[in-house]
């Protein structure tokens, strides 16, 4: 079993250090969009290579590769907690209080209300193409298409130069919709696929409401108390290889606390490394420490990124669809940008009566809102039915479009609808 895993790990590194590197050298593009895009050309690759010398077993043994790894696992178990900790922790927490209200409503009521208009749309869509998909889980798709990914958001943040404000609502946004993405789509898909426990037994608003409640509430506050803890040890002593390790057991500890109390662990990781990387960089920690622990933070941020875009790319070769299945991921793509666009914008307008926000902030924060790894980790994660297919295949494809078409463009785009030394709410 070890000999396995680091089998696997040394796959993966290998690779996507491989790619990266034929990234730095010829294509010159973001990390992570170039990751996606080798590692899906070098999977499409694999696969017509497949067709036309099937005797060669290359498309199999890719497949069974992916399979032993288990991208939602691994992400959504291991990966994860590290990436929100490490992102986490270069986030000004005052930026984000200034813009708690923006933030809050749209990583809240923006997701719901994103489930249900892509939930709503995507019905309509797998009608008119003749695919059988029951509402609840146009629903489902809906619940885990609809929060961003901050891995990817964050990753692209540090290619492109955006106002102080707009960076802050767009992190911060991303940041916690992922955790309320992931409640929302547990409630969902308890609904959908009755799954034993205590979704399953989910009949009515206040049950919902509950464990919404449970979750998020419960998360941020876990979060808080662990990284308290880590704090005040962190306080107490200057040696920073040992701070270092602190912030390590509070990652690992947090998370699996935060599963056995069934509470979110993602929420738990932004609340933990906010406090971290705010009072603690200022109060608990010397110079050194400092230094020492944000490099390796941002060391642990980057290979774990490189190795999760190389798997997006490489996830490809688990996609089945026909022809109508690739109409429904194009007409998905749309579709997804025009509920995000009204989740987005309903907030700002009425938020906007109030106080003023950023020119251009609507479409920035609406080609802004990266999805990745999650959506797809997600829709892994479902039973094998003739449904998972399809929503896997959808899901993929706007996934795909998100990182390479509008991680490319969102620099242009907001130096284009955001005036110059714009930086407001």
């Amino acid at each position: 079993m070890i000999d396995t895993v680091l089998n696997d790990i040394a796959i993966l590194l290998t690779l996507a250090a491989v790619f990266g590197y034929l990234n730095h050298r010829f294509l010159r593009l973001p990390r992570t969009i170039g990751l996606v895009l080798i590692a899906l050309c070098a999977s499409l690759a694999v696969l017509a290579l497949d067709a036309i010398v099937p005797a060669w077993g290359l498309g199999a043994g890719l497949r069974a590769l992916l399979v032993e790894i288990d991208f939602s696992g691994t992400l959504m178990d291991g990966m994860l907690s590290f990436l929100l900790f490490a992102g986490a922790l270069h986030v000004d927490i005052s930026q984000l209080a200034r813009r708690k209200w923006a933030i809050a409503v749209m990583a809240t009521f923006g997701v719901v209300l994103s489930t249900f208009l892509i939930g709503y749309a995507m019905s309509l869509v797998f009608g008119l193409l003749g695919i059988d998909m029951p509402f609840i889980y146009c629903l489902l798709f809906g619940a885990l298409i609809s929060p961003t990914d901050p891995v990817a958001v964050l990753g692209i943040l540090k290619t492109t130069k955006v106002p102080h404000s707009l960076e802050a609502k767009i992190a911060g946004e991303s940041l916690f919709n992922d955790g309320v993405g992931v409640v929302v789509f547990t409630i969902v898909a308890g609904i959908a696929v009755g799954t034993a426990g205590e979704s399953a037994a989910i009949v009515d608003a206040v049950d919902i409401t509950g464990l919404f409640l449970r979750d998020a509430v419960g998360g941020a506050a876990l979060g808080l108390c662990t990284g308290l803890l880590a704090f005040l040890a962190m306080r107490s002593v200057d040696e920073h290889n040992l701070e270092v390790i602190i912030t390590l057991a509070l990652v690992t500890g947090t998370y699996q606390i935060a599963q056995a109390l069934h509470v979110s662990g993602p929420i738990a990781m932004v609340a933990a490394g906010l406090l971290i990387g705010n009072h603690g960089s200022r109060l608990a920690m010397s110079e050194t420490t400092r230094a020492h622990l944000n490099n390796f933070w941002t060391l642990v941020d980057e290979i774990l990124n490189a190795v999760l875009f190389l798997l997006i790319g490489l996830e490809v070769v688990l996609i089945k669809g026909d022809a109508g299945v690739i109409w429904a991921a194009l007409l998905a793509i749309p579709v997804v940008l025009a509920a995000r666009f009204v989740a987005v914008g309903l907030p700002i307008r009425v938020l906007g009566a109030f106080r003023e926000f950023t020119r251009g902030a609507i479409p920035a924060l609406t080609w802004g809102g990266l999805r990745g790894g999650i959506s797809v980790a997600l829709a892994l994660s479902l039973p094998a039915t003739p449904e998972k297919d399809v929503i896997l295949a959808v899901c993929y494809g706007v996934v795909v479009f998100s990182i390479v078409v509008q991680g490319l463009t969102i620099g242009p785009l907001v130096r284009r609808v955001v005036p110059p030394q714009e930086d407001l709410s």
